[in-house]
């Protein structure tokens, strides 16, 4: 690692940016133009967010609180538990405990910074970790390895089984920095009454955990709040994916990305209430106007991204979805599974409920909450079994109606490439187009954006999606 790199703190430098981000749109439209010419790296992402009006400027106050707590939490008096973006937060801000997401983290550096993570990347090789690992634990990792980041006070982790790189990342960064580890059993089933006690059952050892190493005991009335606004939440994205299955599609592109992201970070907390019912209205908005949510308000082309999304430099990923009018109709992040969701319509028994009745109610309601989180539901046996990957990207197909399905991963993620080729094989029996794209969604060297939107244009015109 170059010693320039280390002058800084990574989770300062992020939340600096962001901190200044989040005010760019305080003052005048001349100030904010005047302002756009100083800043001539960071300037795309900003006016990708800020583009997007009231959504996209909360939006980057999210980020920007986010960061802050991930920078300052023990100077708040508060402790930070390094997770993943399978953990459900609520019960983490029912302790007052601050998640900081690896592949958060990670993600706000590729999109930010122009020299990106790949020092960080490389440097958790030097420390001893594979080079085979997910891309979106090491674009962080290797900052906290390196002492550029606040040190965690312990490690949750809720993905073992699921997808071991993954898990492999929390296990060593455990080890290097010599911090306690809880980590969560997958469930095999879901709806199963034995696997679900033992579920509950670890839920209740995890609980355990944090009140140890916090010195803090569940309170009840924090708990209901934050389960509370987390139902709130719920019903507020459910009517954002039912706008989703209009034609043409009313929500921006960039919803996708405020969704999944706002809730992996801010999941129980007001601020991302605030996020969803602004999106909604614009929608709302969209819809009484037959509008689709691109840039040009008309669609060409729908897309499904039965994975992930693209995350390097500048938002270009979204930008060139937008530019070439496609509507993103979400990703396999945007599927959480809560109880009146438009894909969890007769398979009511697949989805959680929260139920705010008592104490007990309430953290068996996380529980199933997290044993449902994304990866988590479909990444979690054989790719084509009841209730897995093959039948859930099948469910949003059947309900969003899209023209086209991509995949985007990372050299890392074995478990899906392992089954990815089938998973398409079976999507094109079903009449569906689907596009694999070998490319790594956090680190450019693997493919170049620029090879890859050769990949997806030669694709879309030798299918005749888009004419």
């Amino acid at each position: 690692m170059k010693r320039e790199t280390r002058e800084y703190p990574y989770d300062w430098i992020l939340w600096s940016i962001l901190e200044n981000a989040s005010k760019s749109r305080d003052g005048t439209a001349k100030e904010y133009e005047r302002l756009l010419g100083l800043m001539p790296h960071f300037s795309d992402i900003l006016q990708s967010m800020v583009r997007h009006g009231e959504p996209g400027i909360i939006f980057l106050k999210l980020l920007a609180e986010y960061a802050r707590n991930c920078f300052t939490a023990h100077d708040q008096g508060r402790k930070a538990a390094l997770t993943s973006f399978c953990l459900a937060t609520p019960i983490l801000y029912a302790f007052d405990v601050v998640p900081v997401s690896l592949e958060v983290m990670t993600v706000y550096g590729t999109l930010i910074l122009k020299r990106g993570t790949s020092e960080f990347l490389d440097y958790c090789c030097e420390a001893g970790f594979t080079e085979t690992s997910c891309s979106a634990q090491r674009g962080a990792l290797g900052a906290y390895l390196a002492g550029l980041a606040l040190k965690p006070d312990f490690i949750i982790c809720d993905s073992p089984g699921i997808c071991d790189t993954n898990a492999n990342s929390f296990s060593f960064a455990s080890a290097y920095l010599d911090i306690p580890f809880y980590q969560l059993s997958y469930p095999p089933t879901l709806t199963d009454e034995r696997v679900r006690t033992y579920h509950h059952a670890d839920f209740r050892n995890l609980i355990s955990f944090i009140e140890n190493h916090t010195g803090n005991t569940l309170d009840p009335d924090r708990l209901r709040e934050v389960v509370n606004e987390a139902k709130i939440q719920d019903e507020l994205a459910n009517e954002i994916i039912e706008l989703q299955r209009l034609v043409p599609s009313p929500v921006p592109g960039i919803y996708d990305l405020l969704l999944y992201g706002g809730r992996f970070m801010m999941g129980g907390r007001k601020i991302y209430t605030e996020l969803l019912e602004s999106m909604l209205k614009t929608a709302r908005n969209n819809a009484r106007t037959m509008s689709s949510g691109t840039a040009s308000s008309r669609e060409r082309a729908r897309g499904l991204f039965c994975y992930i999304d693209h995350y390097t430099t500048d938002m270009r990923f979204w930008r060139w979805m937008d530019d070439n009018d496609i509507s993103h109709l979400g990703s396999l992040l945007f599927t959480f599974w809560q109880e009146g969701a438009p894909y969890s319509k007769g398979k009511e028994d697949e989805a959680y409920r929260l139920d705010d009745s008592d104490v007990d109610a309430m953290i068996d309601s996380l529980s199933s909450q997290m044993s449902r989180m994304p990866m988590v539901k479909q990444i979690r046996g054989p790719y084509d079994a009841p209730q897995m990957w093959l039948d859930d990207v099948l469910g949003a197909v059947r309900i969003l109606k899209p023209d086209f399905v991509a995949y985007l991963g990372t050299m890392g993620c074995r478990n899906t490439w392992g089954m990815v080729k089938l998973l398409a094989r079976d999507l094109e029996r079903q009449g569906i187009p689907t596009l694999i794209l070998y490319g790594d969604s956090f680190d450019d060297r693997v493919a170049s954006w620029e090879a890859m939107v050769d990949k997806m244009s030669e694709f879309m015109k030798l299918r005749r999606i888009l004419t």
